[in-house]
């Protein structure tokens, strides 16, 4: 699972690097899919993240708006920000922490348990979907996506 991690925070920045060469307004752009655009897709990533890391530890959840964040610096010091707080608990990973559980209040109020486990793929699983988001609006604007392969990256956690 730290692997999994390492390779999300990994292709992270390099999606960062890439934004740096994409004009404000194309980062910005809502498009087909997804939460929005590149910009706010990448905060979103970021926001549910630490979001369900906060609500294994007891902590609320994250509630401010992309609004705030509308420029790649911001989402990036946001990013190095939140980071913390999940590399600690991720690389503080533990078995036995598997199955704990937390009950977590659904849009519709009702009321869900969930393990940590759980948690922790579905985490790992909603930041490569957004990738493939990613891949194919960079696509969508004529240029070269990053390489979604973890293979030679050197990411293994122990």
């Amino acid at each position: 699972m730290k692997t999994f991690f390492n390779y999300n925070w990994t292709i992270r920045e390099e999606w960062y690097s890439w934004c740096e060469d994409v004009p404000l307004e194309e980062l910005l752009k809502v498009r087909t899919g997804g939460v929005g655009g590149i910009l706010h897709t990448l905060f979103h990533i970021i926001d549910v993240e630490w979001s369900w890391i906060r609500i294994m530890q007891g902590e609320p959840d994250f509630q401010e708006s992309f609004e705030e964040y509308q420029s790649l610096e911001k989402v990036k010091e946001l990013d190095a920000i939140f980071k913390k707080q999940v590399e600690e608990f991720v690389l503080g990973w533990k078995s036995e922490m598997e199955d704990h559980v937390v009950q977590d209040f659904q849009q519709d109020g009702s009321l869900e348990t969930l393990t940590f486990g759980e948690i922790m793929r579905h985490t790992i699983a909603h930041e490569i979907h957004h990738i493939g988001q990613l891949s194919v609006w960079s696509r969508a604007i004529g240029k070269k996506p990053v390489s979604a392969n973890l293979i030679g990256k050197g990411l293994s956690i122990s």
